[in-house]
């Protein structure tokens, strides 16, 4: 059927034994998401697509509920149309539906019964290869009087299934989980996210901190700590410096951050005589898993590095190119961001983004594709790009984002976040060991992500360079 402005039903009168109306559509993933979102059904059938490919006569009933919605929305839009009551129905589900299946709905008048305005109806769904999916009756009352109305827009949904982080926390399930120093661990929030990265098999947590206030932690957030080692310290700073020196002679692999402060925390990993440090600046990342977005981005940096220079920016993306190498991007796409796509001497971050990109066609930054400067719609969409007449390799298809400053990215990944419904995994990058960074606000999946980044990380740098761990 077409998609004409107009929305017209027909009224009983005008409604004959034999009229048919029909409509087409072809199943997407997102289907059969939103039916389980509106109706919070969780069968596996619905939301576990390895459990129904298990066996495809699982498919019946959840893509029968989603043939049967298009036959009411023949009903609804086309035969009646507006103002017929839908009164009963009688339908058999006889082929399972695949993703990608094509299905036709038809509706048939079978009879009219005068007294009650009522219509009887055959209804039929057949696939694309003309067998029959569903078969049955339904009873509407018609209406009586005329409806002509224009035809509302469908809003945009987007459906948020987070499937980059599900895979990085599937990438790690090889291996031991590695022995991770969690500084001052003492709230519920914090406690709870070390030991449930544990629970996820990600991380083993070394509680480091007043070991009253973590056992009064453990215990307001329901969790069991009697397995996990706990490393006295009397307070946050100390707690900051021992968990670093944990991970500077090796007995933790990682590095996370409890309830102390970032500020806290980062001071011991970047002092001078007992930290971190490697030849590499210290910088953050966000792999962010934005709804309707096809990848993860890779934002930095948006959390350490306050107005970084020329050579500070360098570093930056080495981590962050370093970064898309371990979650699988080989050659990854690096946009430099400025508030426009070309140089202006009177905006230093468009001048910077030169000479950087000028630096990786001399060799200096290797491993990615620079381009730079780009404005931000330019650099993610390629519809974008192509109206400014920018040709690149990187503009419209970008995996990295390197913000001008940390205020600019800061403010990018929250708007994301919280007008995107993005989720913002961050890590520190450029120490001996990745550094673990999460938020009171973050989800759980996002808290295991940042874990399961770190850990693909230690693991890149281990096998690199064995018996080292340098995250760099």
């Amino acid at each position: 059927m077409g998609t004409a402005p107009i929305i017209e039903n027909r009224t009983y009168d005008e409604i004959a034994v034999g009229d048919v109306a029909s409509l087409t559509r072809t199943l997407r993933p997102q289907d059969i998401q939103l039916f389980a979102v509106v109706s919070g059904d969780l069968d596996p059938a619905h939301v576990d697509p390895d459990y129904a490919a298990a066996d495809p006569l699982r498919h019946v009933i959840a893509d029968g509920l989603w043939g049967g919605g298009l036959i009411a929305a023949v009903f609804g839009t086309e035969l009646p149309g507006p103002g017929a009551v839908y009164l009963s129905q009688s339908l058999r589900f006889l082929q399972p539906v695949a993703v990608g299946d094509t299905i036709t709905a038809s509706v048939v008048v079978a009879e009219k019964r005068a007294d009650d305005h009522l219509v009887v109806f055959d209804c039929r769904c057949v696939n694309q290869a003309g067998q029959d999916v569903i078969t049955g009756r339904a009873e509407l009352k018609a209406p009586v009087e005329k409806v002509r109305r224009p035809r509302m827009a469908l809003p945009d949904v987007r459906i948020s299934a987070h499937e980059a982080y599900r895979k990085l926390i599937e990438a790690t399930a090889q291996g031991a989980p590695p022995p991770t120093a969690v500084a001052h661990p003492c709230s519920a929030a914090a406690l709870g996210a070390a030991v449930e990265a544990a629970e996820a098999g990600l991380i083993l947590p070394i509680l480091v901190g007043p070991e009253g206030k973590i056992r009064a932690a453990a215990a307001e957030a329901g969790k069991d700590i009697s397995s996990l080692r706990i490393v006295p310290a009397p307070h946050s700073h100390a707690a900051a410096a021992t968990a670093v020196d944990l991970a500077r002679n090796g007995e933790a692999k990682l590095l996370m951050k409890g309830s102390l402060h970032t500020d806290e925390l980062m001071a011991a990993v970047v002092a001078s005589a007992c930290g971190l440090r490697t030849e590499r600046r210290i910088s953050h990342a966000y792999v962010m898993d934005v709804p309707g977005h096809p990848k993860p981005l890779i934002i930095t940096d948006a959390a350490i590095n306050i107005a970084p220079s020329l050579e500070e920016k360098a570093d930056i993306v080495r981590n962050a190119i370093d970064l898309a190498h371990v979650i699988g991007i080989a050659t990854p796409k690096v946009a430099i961001l400025a508030a426009v796509e070309t140089v202006n001497p009177a905006m230093r971050a468009t001048i910077e983004a030169a000479a950087l990109c000028k630096m990786a066609e001399r060799g200096q930054i290797a491993g990615g594709l620079l381009d730079g400067p780009l404005a931000f719609d330019n650099a993610i969409s390629a519809a974008a790009a192509q109206e400014k007449g920018i040709v690149s390799l990187v503009a419209g298809d970008a995996d990295i984002l390197l913000v001008p400053d940390l205020e600019a990215g800061n403010m990018l990944a929250k708007q994301l976040t919280f007008l995107g419904g993005a989720d913002a995994a961050g890590v520190v990058l450029g120490a001996r060991v990745p550094i673990i960074l999460t938020s009171r606000a973050d989800s759980l999946r996002t808290r295991l992500a940042s874990c399961a980044v770190a850990v693909l990380l230690t693991r890149a740098a281990t096998k690199a360079a064995p018996g080292v761990t340098d995250a760099a």
